[in-house]
């Protein structure tokens, strides 16, 4: 459960974020896929994250301490064409270096819109991130804007689709941000990462 959530920092590159060893968790999902409504539900409150109509509003990568305890990251969403070209290289490898250089990093969840078919620039992210051995989650959003059927429809097409080169699934989780869906499961597994941490650690 989340208790307390406070803003710590936006920093511009992995090597200015906090010089901390507490356990973190790092949102991301293509841009406008509902990040930062979906953390704002977790940490129950509702201007935490900013959120915007217009993708692409996350350019730097945003430090809240949850509970005294740990880490929620926001980072910014990947694939949105209406930057140049420039800065998509610049956020591709803000991206890449907090992925492959943030030691205190526990697991990614990389947020997926349940409406869509797979999309390429998805899968490519996730293959990246198995080939860099990065821990992560996949989080379908949005899953109120579908029926049962076709939303089981769609998670298990995804899930066919990786399969076909992954032996096994990541984590799984269902949410909607709107009908405040799916967050008991998310903060369940993120204590029980970090329940594993600390008796690692005893």
């Amino acid at each position: 459960m989340i208790n307390t959530a406070a803003f710590v920092i936006s920093s511009p590159d992995v090597s200015m974020c906090p010089k901390s060893l507490l356990p973190e968790y790092a949102f991301i999902g293509r841009s406008n896929v509902g990040k930062s409504s979906l953390i704002n539900m977790l940490c129950h409150s509702p201007r935490l994250a900013k959120t915007s109509q217009k993708p692409g509003k996350t350019l730097l990568i945003n430090h809240f301490l949850i509970n005294g305890s740990w880490h929620l990251v926001d980072l910014p969403g990947y694939g949105f064409a209406q930057t140049g070209q420039k800065q998509r290289q610049q956020l591709k490898t803000m991206i890449e270096r907090y992925c492959l250089l943030r030691e205190p990093l526990v697991s990614l969840f990389v947020l997926i819109d349940s409406r869509l078919k797979p999309q390429t620039i998805d899968l490519e992210f996730m293959q990246w991130l198995g080939e860099n051995e990065v821990p992560f989650a996949i989080v379908f959003t949005k899953t109120d804007k579908l029926g049962k059927e076709k939303l089981a429809e769609n998670i298990s097409n995804y899930k066919q689709i990786l399969l076909e080169t992954w032996e096994e699934l990541p984590p799984v989780f269902l949410t909607s941000a709107e009908k405040n869906r799916g967050g008991d499961e998310l903060t369940a597994y993120i204590e029980e990462l970090n329940s594993t941490i600390a008796d690692r650690n005893i």
